[in-house]
């Protein structure tokens, strides 16, 4: 068991990525503390652990809250005597259009939620992760505004993820020596809530990827447990794609 007594933070947990991370941790041995903003999905994929007698805890709040950050922190030490990972996957993408006509409400939201966020994560977890003596934390980044993943309609979304990239560069090296890891990674399209329901805009998705497909939740939770592991050992600082070759632009 990868995970096996383990105590990880998810957030962005009650759908998506981030709540396929919660069961395939949890049936890896991890004591998961699982956060979002919408509290009766999180209650659900917490009842699905605990039919598979899993451990979990769920407190729902919002990231870029800086006291939840610290909440969830908090609720870690109390339910489980500490901490050693996070994988903070909360995020999400605003409205799309050019930067000119975005409104600075949005830019806003969306640094807030993907980037700000990080900070009072990161600000929170890396404490408790070192009296633990070492940990790893994750932050989901994107091929967008990476590498050559620029995308239309995209710039604040792309700013916040390119944002997470040298932050947790930053992190991997002041804390390295005391055995904390830190870690982005970068997803290409994936099949979740946030990707909608559109077939049209899935293929065209698909066809910018050298798989010509989407990737399924499960398959980037798994990238997930493995930078989160002990298997990764000496994994930091490094953005990690798991994008199906869409970097490559095979079309």
């Amino acid at each position: 068991m990868e995970l096996n007594d383990k105590t990880i933070i998810i957030t962005g947990a009650s759908s998506g990525i981030g709540a396929a991370a919660a069961l395939l941790f949890a049936a890896e041995g991890a004591n998961v503390v699982l956060g979002a903003r919408r509290g009766k999905e999180l209650d659900q994929v917490a009842g699905q652990i605990l039919q598979s007698n899993g451990s979990v805890v769920t407190l729902a709040g919002d990231v870029t809250d800086a006291d939840y950050a610290q909440a969830l922190v908090d609720l870690a030490v109390e339910s489980y005597g500490g901490l050693d990972g996070a994988f903070n996957n909360a995020g999400m993408m605003g409205d799309m259009c050019p930067v000119g006509e975005m409104s600075v409400e949005t830019w806003n939201a969306v640094i807030g939620t993907n980037l700000t966020s990080g900070f009072y994560a990161a600000k929170a977890q890396v404490p408790e992760i070192e009296k633990r003596g070492g940990g790893s934390i994750l932050f989901t980044s994107s091929f967008v505004g990476h590498s050559n993943g620029g995308m239309p309609g995209m710039g604040a979304y792309a700013a916040a993820k390119a944002g997470l990239v040298g932050l947790a560069q930053s992190l991997a090296a002041d804390h390295g020596a005391n055995g904390v890891r830190v870690n982005t990674l970068l997803p290409g399209g994936t099949l979740t809530a946030m990707a909608g329901d559109d077939a049209e805009a899935h293929a065209f998705i698909s066809g910018l990827h050298a798989l010509k497909r989407m990737a399924q939740p499960t398959e980037i939770a798994q990238v997930a447990l493995f930078l989160l592991s002990d298997r990764a050992g000496f994994v930091t600082g490094s953005p990690v794609l798991a994008d199906g070759g869409v970097s490559v632009r095979l079309v």
